[in-house]
């Protein structure tokens, strides 16, 4: 009888993880594409949070819906119960970011819906979003650099580079965010720059990259 893991109706943990990778690099760049050519907006929103008051909203939180299922479903090594339980809270997270929406704060806003400010959702948010990329940097940091006994071959050890390199740059966003949030008022000339939507999407494509090479897509054993 062939064996459960061998069914090809089944999706293979590489599929898996680079799903997660292509979505992740695809949110950034989906959201401002799809504005400009679904709504003619070429606005860029103070945040890839703020898209959610756009057309491209719906999309924004299925595609943070999607990203969270496979984060849940992705089980890592086996018997490796703290990279599945750091996996399954970083998709209970990406959740959190997805349904509780940021304050709107866009000046230059493509929104077609409105909410009302509420600072407890706001604040949520932010938190989910934080620990999120937390989270998703200690994945990268200290899961995939492991090799569980095995050779350490060239193209493992520029993984483990890659993977460092993904993580300490998610670390960096979030603490320059951080400092950003507590001062923009003082340095209100950057706004126009949108320093908040930079710093989240390259959070985004620094959380792809890492899944995409633990994927396989790149810089594979020969």
């Amino acid at each position: 009888m062939e064996k459960k893991f061998n069914d090809p109706r089944l999706i293979s943990i590489k599929t898996q993880v680079q799903s997660i990778g292509w979505l992740s690099v695809l949110l950034p760049v989906a959201m401002p594409a799809g504005n400009y050519f679904l709504a003619g907006c070429g606005f860029i929103q103070e945040s890839v949070s703020d898209y959610y008051y756009t057309i491209t909203g719906d999309l924004l939180v299925g595609l943070l819906c999607a990203v969270a299922l496979f984060l849940i479903s992705y089980k890592g090594y086996p018997g490796e119960r703290l990279d599945n339980f750091l996996s399954s809270l970083a998709g209970i997270l990406a959740l959190g970011v997805a349904f509780f929406p940021t304050n709107e704060t866009s000046a230059d806003s493509c929104a077609i819906i409105h909410l009302p400010l509420n600072d407890l959702r706001n604040n949520l948010h932010n938190v989910f979003s934080a620990a999120l990329f937390l989270v998703l940097s200690s994945i990268s940091l200290f899961m995939f650099t492991k090799s569980k006994g095995a050779v350490m071959t060239k193209q493992k050890k520029m993984r483990n580079r890659v993977y460092r390199i993904c993580g300490v740059l998610m670390l960096i966003c979030i603490v320059v965010l951080a400092f950003y949030t507590n001062v923009r008022d003082n340095m209100l000339w950057l706004k126009q720059y949108k320093p908040v939507f930079w710093l989240e999407s390259m959070a985004l494509l620094a959380f792809g990259i890492s899944w995409l090479v633990k994927g396989g897509l790149f810089l594979k054993d020969k």
